[in-house]
């Protein structure tokens, strides 16, 4: 018996990246730093484009049928489930609030890091259960997910 279907692991991708959307319109909203209020309009706006992309995937395969087979499906299934439990934002109400309260732009920085650290982890996880043909489209958006971290690292330089 499978844990994970590839229709539900798309949906887990689609909530991870409207998460990222509430966190990242929120903290521009709540900014008065111009570079910070970009950047995140930005980044809201690839997250957009990533719940598109896995929209368009999950479009392709049905609720029940692509089951995720593994060698040792209770374990790995209990592993991507602790993946989605850790994640900093669980969900849209828990990113907006994020935003509003963090102390700062170095703190509200750090939470957008570990968040796009945790969809990395997720997303990488996820290519290796994910069909053949859809692996390229995993690992581009796993490729925009890095240049995240990258972006919001050089960022956070400016208010350390």
């Amino acid at each position: 018996m499978a844990i994970f279907t590839a229709a539900e692991l798309l949906d887990i991708a689609v909530g991870i990246e409207r998460n990222g959307v509430a966190y990242y319109d929120s903290l521009s909203q709540a900014t008065g730093d111009p570079a910070l209020k970009r950047t995140c309009e930005q980044l809201a706006d690839m997250e957009r484009h990533h719940v598109d992309v896995f929209h368009q995937m999950r479009s392709s395969v049905s609720g029940a049928g692509a089951e995720v087979s593994v060698e040792d499906e209770a374990e790995y299934g209990a592993y991507l489930k602790a993946l989605i439990d850790s994640s900093v934002f669980t969900d849209d109400r828990v990113a907006r609030e994020l935003a509003r309260r963090a102390e700062g732009p170095a703190e509200a920085l750090q939470l957008a890091l570990g968040a796009e650290k945790d969809s990395i982890l997720f997303y990488t996880e996820m290519r290796d259960l994910a069909p053949q043909r859809q692996r390229e489209t995993v690992d581009n958006i796993i490729k925009e997910e890095r240049s995240h971290v990258r972006l919001l690292s050089d960022l956070k330089q400016r208010y350390a």
